[in-house]
């Protein structure tokens, strides 16, 4: 399945609980669009939240964000990992 890594902004001050309380409102709802979240990241300085994901399109990926949310910024296809 593709991958995609997702980016929020507007996040400053984000904490490790409000982090994992976000990923898993995404878990929660992932399966409805047959996506797979597989982790995420946060610079609380920036504001700047990253999450990796498996899914059959960028629009799953949002449609899952945005009825948990905390609609992303920007989705990018990630065609390439090692």
């Amino acid at each position: 399945m593709p991958q995609f890594m997702d980016v929020h902004h507007g996040m400053k001050g984000i904490t490790a609980d409000q982090l994992r309380e976000a990923h898993n409102a995404d878990l929660a709802l992932e399966k409805d669009e047959q996506v797979h979240f597989e982790r995420a990241w946060a610079d609380p300085e920036s504001g700047t939240v990253y999450c990796l994901s498996a899914a059959p399109s960028a629009e799953a990926v949002q449609r899952v964000h945005e009825r948990a949310g905390h609609k992303a910024d920007e989705v990018h296809p990630v065609p390439l990992s090692i």
